[in-house]
């Protein structure tokens, strides 16, 4: 059994090793800022930078281990996805789901529950949560600054 254990654990640190050839999620450059919502206030853009930027901007700030893979194709997977769904750096194209931020910002469904733990800043206080909802509202509302695919056409 132990020498069972053995080859086990050499197979899985080999596997380590050779998926790491892997060049998914490594590329982490930032695309240029293009252009960012009118804020209603400076604490709204402070808060949705600590909660939402690295996942809803193009100033993602990349952690260390999100060079190692599986861990960097996860974060890379994320990024794109919440870019497209609403990106504050890209404000001047359609941004699928602005209207819903606060929304799921109130629900608790963002930020994403395993995003907090690896950055504790974006766990915001009771007070913090409420001031961001009430922010995303007043900046995003229905204005003209939360382009949707149907504005564009």
């Amino acid at each position: 059994m132990p020498k069972l254990l053995g080859r086990i654990a050499i197979g899985l640190g080999v596997a380590v090793v050779v998926i790491q050839l892997i060049p998914y999620g490594r590329n982490h450059t930032n695309p240029p800022l293009r252009s960012e919502p009118a804020w209603d206030a400076p604490e709204t853009r402070a808060l949705a930078k600590r909660a939402c930027f690295d996942c809803h901007s193009n100033e993602t700030q990349y952690p260390w281990y999100s060079n190692i893979a599986p861990v960097s194709w996860l974060t890379e997977r994320d990024t794109l996805e919440g870019r497209s769904k609403l990106n504050f750096s890209e404000w001047n194209r359609p941004q699928k789901d602005a209207k819903d931020a606060a929304e799921e910002v109130e629900k608790g469904e963002m930020p994403l529950w395993f995003y907090v733990p690896l950055h504790p800043e974006a766990k915001l206080t009771a007070a913090e949560k409420a001031q961001l909802i009430r922010g995303l509202k007043a900046t995003i509302g229905d204005t003209p600054g939360a382009l949707t695919e149907a504005d564009e056409r």
